[in-house]
């Protein structure tokens, strides 16, 4: 039996590690396409093959894929959704990690019409943080809390900013400006990025500190609780710093007049910060999450699961943890579709697939496989 092929749209930092990840035991044939050819020279001494394109371009889309039977969406979040709808028209089931804006079930009509197993925000977070959020919930009556809190940082703490961008800094920055929704009292709420901080200990790295991000996405809307929040972890004193830019103005999008120039003062800011926060090609990193999920059990009990991730940069590789755990987390995920463990037709959230215990237990297997390990913890409260 012939291989199957997969394609992957977008060789930023991800794109690598699950090319290579696919090309293990000669299991898939592998494509890679991007715009830039610098990005996609990183694959020459692989067995991948590469496409530079312009991906902005729906029609292109269209024709990179019509080749292969898989695809992984791993674009930047402007062109993300717009490439998912052109990879659903071509009738190709799909696992997605761009982070745009859009709503994917926007185009669930669509996806089901084609008959494709769309598989959307399976990454690390939103991801495996959905994943096993669904499936926690899917095991209570009924569902009090969910709380994630998640980071990736950099192992050595280098002034003045301690952190290093393990995705897009233009992200990051985003992560900070915009409102965090959050579940209080079962309705929607919204609260000011970087909100609420408090500090969180953690085994092997210590205190970090913790502040509201809008993390939740889908969750908002397909599982019902009392109080739902995503916060994002960093070294203590960064939420200060950040606060201290944005309160001087330094993320405002309105341009200013200096010396008969019109500035912005957000380009001006990551023109500045961006070589500051670049994650350097061996330099080392951690991801860390910790999932808490509380509820009523079937038998009236209140029950509290809680699922925690350390992991870090891999020596023996050189790829960077956040990679690791974004993209095994996407791979992972396109076995299962593959397999045909999981095969809904339409658009799919990670916590859809978190209801199916096969498919969770798929999954974390593969993980583990590759070092990435959740633990587990169930107490009566």
């Amino acid at each position: 039996m012939s291989k199957k092929s997969v394609i992957i749209l977008g060789a930023g930092l991800v794109g690598r590690p699950m090319a290579l990840d696919l090309l293990v035991d000669d299991e898939y044939e592998v494509g890679i396409a991007d715009f830039s050819e610098t990005a996609l020279a990183k694959f020459n001494n692989t067995k991948a093959k590469t496409h530079p394109c312009d991906l902005s371009n729906p029609a292109k889309v269209k024709e990179i894929v019509r080749n292969y039977d898989l695809v992984i969406n791993a674009l930047p979040g402007s062109i993300g959704f717009s490439s998912l709808r052109s990879v659903i028209e071509s009738g190709k089931n799909v696992v997605d990690i761009a982070f745009y804006a859009e709503n994917p079930f926007d185009l669930d009509e669509l996806a089901k019409q084609n008959g494709v197993c769309a598989i959307c925000d399976m990454g690390v977070a939103p991801g495996m943080s959905h994943l096993l959020s669904g499936y926690a919930a899917s095991s209570l009556m009924s569902v009090d809390k969910i709380l994630i809190y998640v980071g990736g940082l950099p192992k050595v703490r280098t002034q003045p900013w301690e952190y290093k961008a393990v995705f897009s800094p233009s992200d990051v920055i985003e992560e900070y400006t915009r409102p965090a929704r959050l579940i209080e009292n079962g309705k929607i709420v919204s609260k000011e990025a970087l909100s609420e901080a408090e500090l969180i200990d953690f085994e092997n790295i210590g205190t970090l500190e913790a502040f509201n991000s809008d993390g939740l996405r889908s969750l908002i809307f397909t599982i019902k609780a009392n109080y739902m929040a995503e916060k994002t972890l960093r070294f203590q004193g960064h939420i200060n710093k950040i606060n201290i830019l944005k309160k001087s103005g330094f993320f405002d999008t309105e341009p200013v007049l200096i010396q008969n120039t019109q500035v912005i003062p957000l380009e001006f800011t990551k023109k500045m910060l961006f070589p500051s926060w670049k994650l350097g090609e061996n330099e080392e990193d951690f991801t860390v999450m910790r999932i808490i999920v509380e509820g009523i059990d079937a038998a009236s009990k209140k029950k509290r699961f809680t699922y925690n991730l350390y992991d870090t940069f891999d020596k023996a590789t050189g790829i960077h943890s956040m990679a690791r755990t974004t993209g095994y987390s996407a791979t992972a995920a396109l076995r299962l579709l593959d397999a045909g463990i999981y095969h809904t037709t339409g658009i799919n959230v990670p916590e859809f697939v978190g209801k199916d215990k096969k498919s969770v237990h798929f999954i974390l297997d593969r993980l583990r496989e590759r070092g990435i390990h959740y633990f587990e913890q169930i107490i009566d409260l």
